[in-house]
């Protein structure tokens, strides 16, 4: 007898986030899950880099994900860089050129293509590292914040 697993839309995501972070953090940045920016939107994953870049990671979970919602360039305001993290079986040729593309599961990830960087102002930048820096530390405190 042939068994069906199905794995549903919430379960893709949270594996393809935690890949993300994961590949993130190898890679020497300190990412934040849901994290609210200043322009309402929320960021699936938001990173700080090692020498203060900002990374935002925008995870889909699914062609109908993707196709729903179309807030993803909000966000290139808020960062040096952007990619959209997904599963292996997500047909990658229905995302845009433009942001990066990471391939993630449960257990890690791979950058399949580099994000283009796009330097923040450094006021900007200063505001975002200081928000999030708060952020952090609340979340260790264990205050449950979201935002920036």
């Amino acid at each position: 007898m042939d068994v069906a697993v199905v794995i549903t839309r919430p379960e893709i995501t949270t594996s393809v986030t935690r890949g993300a972070a994961r590949l993130l953090t190898a890679l020497g940045y300190a990412p934040l899950a849901e994290v609210a920016l200043p322009n309402g939107r929320r960021a699936d994953l938001m990173a700080l880099g090692p020498k203060g870049e900002i990374f935002i990671v925008e995870v889909k979970s699914g062609i109908e994900d993707f196709r729903v919602d179309l807030k993803w360039p909000e966000y290139r305001p808020y960062c040096d860089a952007f990619a959209f993290a997904v599963a292996p079986e997500f047909p990658r040729e229905i995302l845009p050129e433009e942001p990066g593309l990471i391939v993630a599961d449960g257990f890690g990830g791979a950058i399949l293509r580099e994000a283009t960087v796009a330097p923040l102002a450094g006021a900007r930048r200063k505001a975002l590292t200081l928000a999030f820096a708060r952020l952090a530390a609340l979340r260790a405190a264990g205050v449950q914040a979201m935002e920036l």
